[in-house]
């Protein structure tokens, strides 16, 4: 192929391809194209919905749209070029495309780690102080809290992005990952990363452990406050309400946890890289499927649109 001739020229980077070890390669493309066109779909539609209906522009469902857009961005930073790489056989990266891949990802993930304890932050001011959510939710803080994300997401990005860039690299520079992910580039530096690998455990645990821990609180608090009133309506309401940001939390921290935060001896290259597909390819096509499944609002906007 073409890339066996030039891969250790220039100053091109060597994706993995992600179906090269699978018995069955073109079943396993197909269904990353089709998880990715649902995923683009089932996103856009929850945008659609909300945008176009009346009754669902509140928080929570602002709040969602914004997720439904980072979720559409983010499974497009790699499965276009997944796709790519396998259907032509050029493994190729250059390094303004691998730089591009990697920023866009490291901002849409940290925006995604914070966006969802804001998202459990507005279903505690609901139901432990509803009186007060017109105020606290008002939509210039809505906005304000979104805005807060994308830049803390912006400003980690740059500092991690350009130093990672300007590291020297080895060789071939063939990268055991299927897209420009930091922890994939620093195995192949020609120098000690020790040092900033410790500051790169730092911001996990700034954008990880912190965010996950108010989230916990946050449902901890839900759940004090709800089994407090004594109502089994009022438990299975806030259930309901909240159980579907839950599933998506789990999904979503618990394979970033294990890849950004749990040493690297506990885990190899190919768990990196299936925990990878799973935040990177599988969450945002579930997304909206579990939203739209489990909430009567999203399920009766859609069946309305349909009905026109």
């Amino acid at each position: 192929m073409a890339w066996q001739n030039n891969e250790t020229s220039g100053s091109d980077f060597i994706l993995l391809d992600l179906f090269q070890d699978t018995p069955v390669p073109w079943i396993f493309l197909t269904l990353t194209v089709v998880d990715f066109l649902v995923a683009l779909l089932g996103n856009s539609t929850i945008i659609f919905l909300i945008w176009a209906d009346p009754l669902l522009h509140n928080p929570m469902y602002f709040l969602l749209s914004q997720l439904s857009l980072m979720d559409i961005l983010y499974i497009s930073t790699s499965v276009p070029k997944v796709v790519l790489v396998f259907l032509s056989g050029d493994r190729r990266i250059s390094f303004i495309g691998c730089s591009y891949q990697m920023f866009l990802f490291t901002i849409l993930f940290g925006s995604e780690l914070l966006l969802l304890p804001v998202m459990a932050y507005d279903r505690y001011v609901a139901i432990c102080h509803p009186l007060r959510y017109p105020i606290l939710m008002r939509p210039k803080v809505c906005v304000l809290l979104v805005l807060v994300t994308w830049l803390a997401a912006l400003v980690n990005a740059m500092i991690h992005v350009i130093y990672t860039l300007t590291l020297p690299y080895c060789g071939s520079r063939k990268i055991h990952h299927f897209f420009c992910e930091i922890p994939a580039l620093l195995k192949v530096v020609c120098m000690d990363t020790s040092q900033y690998e410790k500051g790169l455990f730092v911001s996990g645990v700034i954008f990880l452990l912190l965010p996950f821990s108010a989230i916990l609180g946050s449902y901890g608090s839900i759940l004090s406050t709800v089994l407090g009133m004594g109502s089994r309506q009022g438990l299975k309401k806030a259930l309901t309400t909240c159980s579907s940001h839950v599933i998506v939390v789990s999904l979503f921290y618990g394979p970033a946890i294990f890849k950004y935060i749990v040493p690297k001896s506990y885990h190899t290259p190919e768990q990196e890289e299936l925990v990878s597909v799973f935040y990177n390819v599988i969450t945002p096509m579930l997304n909206p499927l579990i939203y739209s499944l489990r909430n009567k609002d999203v399920a009766r906007a859609l069946r309305k649109v349909l009905g026109k």
